[in-house]
């Protein structure tokens, strides 16, 4: 691990000197057969230690000093409000607002009594992590009784600001736990929140104070990094801070945004030597900052902020092969990398954080946005579509703290499989294992959501990510809303309406997902373009009035290897699971009890069998898997009110049994069973709160 303040930036480039490996020139005459054969040897060894030098080395970004400007991003997201959730999203938020995010703040102590509102509780990172899903909530939702909670919030944070910029309670509550000693003075980096926080409330209000105290705010931690250099978590979160940093500079240019965000990253973690090879290969044997998985997830956008910082197009190609490197070594069936809270290896029932979930989500968003690279929204929208829901119940009243692909039971067991989380970490809850994912988890859909288009370079717009939404903007001084009409990614037909107040030209941009084979747009002339998947389709013409465009992703069956060559089942975005038959039981209730309702934690226990292997013919998939469609209706990640199911067959595999309260690890693929084949239904991955994902293949 480097030091705090080892720099980074306006050090040498790493270079690579190449020698002609001409022969030697050497007097026959005086040498002998073995001095040949050692010249030759140390001829190839040098050959071979250039070549690997090159291919480790050579390829890593060198830390070049700021540009004078920010390299501007492929796309530029709208500002918050311009997209609006409608259809199955819309009823997403509206359940999170029913449910722990609308009413944590009147009965949880570290929202309701928290230091950020002068009260006694946590002053730390809690309620800027609710505040950061709560301020989206309210007004892609437009709930009054939510953005008056909002309102009194800010106003009092802002009112409370010191008078050299520091925003919040100067001393919080340690990280660790309650009863740990306090915080350093001024730990930024709960200040590295409430920054994030407060541009979303600046962009869905334009109150004018927000952007002069943000400015303080940011002036205020450059100079204590004078003082004092990142430190504990702020040491491995800088990246959110530069992304403040750069939405102040894109607001008022000022040049020393650019050089605090360069201070920031000097001092920082070097997340670019972390992600190009990644130093944690297995699962955790302890507890370590670099290793812990949420850390990951935050770090994953550095190489696309460093890009816009520096210029340099090889950040572009790290973004992508830090989910690559985490792929590789505790990449998952679900899109996302292990960790139970330290990245965990391969194992399909070692599970994920729900922190990790939606901070993976927002950096993803923040890599599309930068790159313009399609496998960024590829990957969001499996992580959304599947993980995110399953890791709630339906009405969001409890959560898991871990989330398994393979996830056979929900219950506490004394001697867990996970590797740094306790017996409880996947019961369903108020704050099973630890509270910080009961503050985090709010921000998923509705960021989510304000990701959904974006802007381009070129004056158009961008569907980067596909979900029912309408956007309403002004393009070229025209106002314009396109209302995007689908059950995606349940559909594989989305419609755009299109509807211009006068006759305009700008492009629009359609992503085409890299799984979407045969894709194809229809135009609003009648004529039909075939797309090319991985890539977006630009749509250049002047719109006028209202029109309407058909966009076609094909949707075919594929199937991924994992774990001991287990197997799972993909069909467009979606994940397949076979969703398990379910005994909930109360554990015990919530530790604080919601106004008027009496609350639990949740258990729960399989009623059906779950240790099968899949009869599949890899060559002819669509002779093993045949897919039902139904209509979408009310939560469609609801067990039981699936929108899809997928046909397929199977054997028990009676040598496959639980191990430590979980699925022991596929046995190695093929497999054998004496047991009659069944058939099995898969449902979305989303639509399961216990599951099984990834599966043993039968020979």
């Amino acid at each position: 691990m480097k030091r705090a303040g080892q720099k980074c930036f306006n050090r040498p480039t790493l270079q690579v000197e190449r020698f002609p490996l001409s022969e030697p020139v050497l007097e026959t005459k005086r040498s002998f057969p073995w001095l040949w054969v050692l010249a030759g040897l140390s001829v190839v060894l040098a050959a071979s230690a250039g070549w690997w030098f090159y291919q480790r080395v050579a390829g890593l970004p060198g830390k070049e000093a700021p540009l004078a400007v920010l390299a501007a991003p492929a796309f530029s997201p709208l500002p918050l409000g311009a997209v609006k959730p409608q259809g199955w999203l819309l009823g997403q938020l509206k359940l999170q607002t029913g449910g722990l995010t609308g009413h944590l703040d009147e009965f949880w102590p570290d929202v309701k009594d928290s230091g950020w509102i002068g009260g006694k509780a946590e002053g730390w990172e809690r309620a800027p992590y609710w505040l950061d899903g709560v301020v989206p909530m309210a007004y892609l939702t437009n709930d009054e009784k939510l953005k008056a909670k909002v309102k009194r919030w800010i106003d009092y944070i802002l009112a409370h600001q010191t008078a050299d910029g520091w925003l919040g309670p100067e001393v919080g509550q340690s990280a660790t736990g309650a009863h740990a000693p306090p915080n350093v003075q001024r730990d930024p980096w709960p200040e590295f929140i409430i920054l994030k926080v407060l541009a979303q409330y600046q962009e869905a209000t334009g109150d004018p104070k927000v952007l002069i105290a943000m400015e303080r705010a940011a002036r205020n931690v450059d100079v204590q990094l004078d003082q004092r250099h990142l430190f504990s978590w702020n040491y491995f979160r800088w990246g959110d801070y530069v992304m403040t940093l750069y939405w102040l500079y894109d607001h008022t240019h000022e040049a020393w945004l650019l050089d605090a965000a360069a201070k920031a990253a000097n001092q920082g973690y070097d997340w670019t030597h972390h992600f190009w090879d990644l130093p944690l290969k297995h699962k955790s044997d302890g507890w370590t900052w670099g290793a812990h998985v949420v850390n990951n997830a935050m770090g994953l956008k550095v190489p696309a902020l460093l890009y816009r910082l520096t210029g340099d197009e090889r950040y572009k190609k790290l973004a992508w092969r830090a989910i690559e490197q985490l792929d590789r070594y505790h990449g998952e069936p679900n899109g996302l990398m292990s960790g139970d809270e330290c990245l965990a290896g391969l194992n399909p029932s070692q599970g994920t954080e729900l922190c990790a979930i939606v901070e993976m989500m927002f950096s993803l968003e923040n890599d599309l946005s930068i790159t313009g690279d399609v496998r960024f929204a590829d990957r969001l929208e499996k992580i959304a579509y599947n993980t995110l829901p399953a890791a709630c119940t339906p009405d969001y009243w409890q959560h898991q703290y871990v989330e398994q692909a393979n996830q056979v039971a929900s219950l506490y067991v004394p001697r867990p499989i996970y590797a740094t989380v306790t017996g409880g970490g996947n019961l369903f809850g108020l704050e099973p294992h630890y509270g910080c994912c009961t503050a985090n988890m709010h921000q998923g859909w509705p960021k989510l959501t304000s990701h959904l288009w974006m802007t381009s370079p070129d004056g158009g717009l961008a569907a980067v990510v596909y979900a029912p939404c309408a956007v309403e903007t002004q393009v070229n001084g025209v106002a314009v809303k396109v209302e995007e009409i689908t059950d995606y990614p349940f559909s594989d037909t989305l419609t755009f309406q299109v509807t211009t107040a006068n006759a305009a030209t700008f492009p629009i941009y359609f992503r085409v997902p890299a799984w979407a084979a045969g894709a194809s747009l229809n135009l609003p002339d009648g004529t039909t373009q075939t797309l090319t998947p991985g890539s977006f389709q630009k749509v250049l013409r002047q719109w006028n009035g209202s029109q309407s465009l058909t966009l076609k992703l094909p949707m075919s069956f594929k199937v991924q290897k994992w774990y001991q060559d287990s197997v799972s089942v993909e069909r467009g975005p979606l994940v397949f699971s076979l969703g398990l038959k379910t005994h909930w039981s109360d554990f015990r209730p919530f530790p604080y009890e919601p106004k008027g309702v009496k609350k639990y934690d949740l258990s729960a226990m399989p009623e059906s069998p779950w240790n099968y292997a899949l009869d599949l013919d890899l060559d002819h998939l669509d002779r093993s898997l045949t897919v039902t469609q139904k209509t979408v209706r009310g939560n469609p990640f609801e067990p039981g009110n699936e929108p899809l199911e997928v046909s397929a067959q199977g054997k028990i595999l009676q040598s496959w049994q639980a191990s430590q309260g979980a699925a022991a690890p596929p046995p190695q693929s093929p497999v054998e069973s004496s047991a009659p084949l069944e058939k099995l239904v898969l449902v979305p991955y989303g639509s399961t709160r216990l599951r099984i994902t990834a599966f043993p293949q039968l020979k």
